[in-house]
């Protein structure tokens, strides 16, 4: 167990996962939980991360950094999300087993799963059937992670857990038009286009100069601003998303997901979990999520209720959908005693207050 005192690593603090946790350890009364910048830190760095933990020493460490995207990003930078996954993985998991680490916590993702894995998503659906294409560089790394954590588990006797996490959203979300996840992407396209319907392009430009657009300048007129940001589907009174609308989604609140994080950190252990397996040791690994999902059609009717858009949403069904339904079943986590407690409606009602409380 850790004592409130124990030195704890985030890595990733800054994010919307690692603020979370961080967060979350802070209120729980832990008294010695750092982390560090990327400026300060560069986690794709071997001898940089050496030297932190040389220095640092900590009890525990949650690995929260990562190269994280939507599906655009995800098209775009293969090369990127692979690489640099499995560059950080590598270099603190491997420090923190060479400095003695007490208990690492990992994160990776739903998107490990096939894309055709039964529904809802079992943890002994890992490596059954191919994966989503479009997401397979992240997965696989994200698969290379947890198969890491668990091989030291089984090979030297330490106590890795990885969790899963569903799909994610909450205070530090990414917002940016080009690589957000769907939900931040989403409100921020139906906040512009409500904006630019009304004509209110002097708030148009305060959300451009607190989250720049490339091509965009400070003194961008208005129909520079409409011609830029109709490359991203936000029009005056319209937004025209990807794909068909009908793949079916499961959303969590960031800080319910570092909560139930947290309650696995400190309550958890892999031999719990092994213990439970039948035959060869694996799939350790616990989801976290709702066990509940809607359509991206009616995330976006949501979203538009949140915001007060009563303008028009348009499908682009000639971008990709990505998997058509990911939910993960949520029965080892509910038997490990923790349960979501915020639902969809609150949770897109606050994260939009977050987003409009910082322009």
């Amino acid at each position: 167990m850790l004592d409130k005192a124990d030195k704890i690593y985030v890595a990733g603090h800054r994010g919307l996962v690692g603020s979370a946790i961080m967060a979350n350890l802070k209120r729980r009364g832990f008294t010695n939980v750092i982390g560090r910048t990327h400026a300060e830190l560069d986690l794709l760095d071997g001898a940089a991360v050496k030297r932190f933990f040389d220095e640092e020493k900590p009890e525990a460490v949650v690995l929260a950094a990562a190269h994280v995207g939507g599906i655009m990003a995800n098209s775009r930078q293969r090369a990127d999300f692979i690489y640099e996954n499995l560059q950080i993985q590598q270099n603190v998991i491997g420090e923190a087993y060479r400095h003695g680490v007490k208990h690492l916590l990992f994160l990776g993702s739903t998107c490990i799963y096939p894309r055709e894995a039964p529904q809802p998503i079992p943890e002994d659906a890992l490596l059954t059937s191919p994966l989503e294409y479009t997401n397979e560089p992240y997965a696989i790394a994200k698969i290379a992670g947890m198969k890491m954590c668990e091989s030291f588990n089984l090979q030297y006797g330490t106590d890795y857990v990885a969790v899963m996490p569903t799909n994610l959203y909450g205070p530090n979300d990414n917002f940016h038009l080009e690589n957000s996840h769907v939900l931040p992407a989403m409100i921020r396209k139906i906040h512009l286009a409500k904006l630019m319907g009304e004509g209110d392009y002097a708030a148009v430009c305060a959300d451009l100069a607190r989250r720049p657009v490339s091509g965009l300048g400070a003194d961008a007129s208005d129909s520079e601003i409409e011609k830029r940001l109709a490359d991203f589907g936000i029009f005056p009174g319209k937004v025209r998303l990807w794909g068909s609308g009908k793949p079916l989604r499961e959303f969590l609140w960031s800080e319910d997901m570092a909560d139930a994080c947290v309650h696995i950190l400190l309550n958890v252990s892999f031999k719990d979990i092994a213990s439970r397996c039948k035959g060869d040791i694996r799939n350790c690994h616990i989801n976290i999520g709702t066990g509940k999902e809607l359509t991206i059609a009616e995330l976006a009717d949501k979203v538009a209720k949140a915001v007060g858009f009563n303008g028009t949403i348009e499908w682009d069904s000639s971008k990709p959908d990505g998997t058509m339904r990911k939910l993960c079943s949520v029965a080892r986590l509910h038997e490990l005693g923790w349960h979501h407690s915020v639902e969809l409606d609150e949770g897109i009602s606050r994260l939009y207050n977050w987003y409009n409380n910082r322009l």
